[in-house]
């Protein structure tokens, strides 16, 4: 079988986004019914960078990056965090975890209750309006791309399976960042984030290569279970023409 290239990519409210190594490329429905496509190559690559605990956040900023370019490139794209409700529920959020900072738990406690809560802005952005649908023909089309054969709408790559390790790595490194100093704690909780993000997309990669292990199954299925019962549906014809045809036009880039 030919050597696939590794591929990304994100559910929008009306289309898909697929991204590789040095291109990208999304198709959306209009209002109109029509599929519009944009691709271009990428200015600055986030695959580059190879160095342990380096890689893992460089290819999230590498994937987030690409937004700022999408949106210039097609205006008619209507990105999840758009969402008024969805902006509503990361403020509520904000405010809810901070008073869980503050009660009396154990910091233990308080730090993965506080992991575990900061991840509902995000299961309600993916339920939001035709978004979850999108979401499973981004992995249809993907998984059906890598196996050379028809692909369910959950995939093993998706961002939710982040879920497991993210909640176990945040709460152990603001558990000790919390620990520190009073004056070295604001330089302490920075550290901890980027260190335990760091540490997180290492884990989860460790996780895509050694799919048999148990930890691996354990930390996998919180994500597996809010893609399966959650934050992927069905989707139509009409919204699988349309993660294919993005799909086709990152691929086009990277072929040549």
């Amino acid at each position: 079988m030919t050597e696939k290239i590794r591929l990304g990519g994100m559910a929008l409210e009306n289309g898909v986004l697929v991204h590789g190594p040095t291109a990208w490329a999304c198709a959306v429905r209009t209002d109109e019914g029509k599929v519009k496509i944009a691709a271009e190559r990428k200015r600055v690559s986030g695959y580059r960078v190879q160095a342990p605990f380096l890689r893992g956040p460089a290819r999230l900023a590498d994937s987030f990056g690409v937004l700022f370019r999408l949106k210039r490139a097609l205006p008619e794209a209507r990105l999840p965090f758009q969402n008024a409700t969805v902006l509503a529920s990361m403020a509520g959020t904000a405010v809810v975890v901070m008073g869980v900072r503050q009660s009396g738990l154990r910091d233990s406690a308080k730090e993965l209750l506080a992991s575990l809560l900061s991840v509902a802005p995000a299961l309600l952005t993916v339920r939001s309006g035709s978004l979850a649908a999108y979401h499973g023909a981004e992995h249809i089309a993907i998984g059906s791309y890598e196996q050379d054969a028809p692909h369910a709408k959950e995939h093993e790559r998706c961002g939710s399976h982040l879920v497991g390790p993210l909640a176990l790595t945040g709460a152990v490194a603001n558990v000790l960042a919390a620990h520190a100093p009073a004056r070295y704690r604001p330089a302490a909780g920075l550290a901890a984030t980027i260190g335990g993000l760091g540490v997180t997309m290492e884990l989860f990669g460790w996780m895509q290569r050694h799919p048999e292990k148990r930890i691996s199954r354990v930390l996998a299925w919180p994500g597996h279970e809010l893609q399966h019962r959650f934050s992927t549906a069905e989707p139509s014809p009409a919204q699988l023409e349309v993660a294919e045809a993005a799909l086709a036009a990152c691929l086009e880039l990277e072929d040549d």
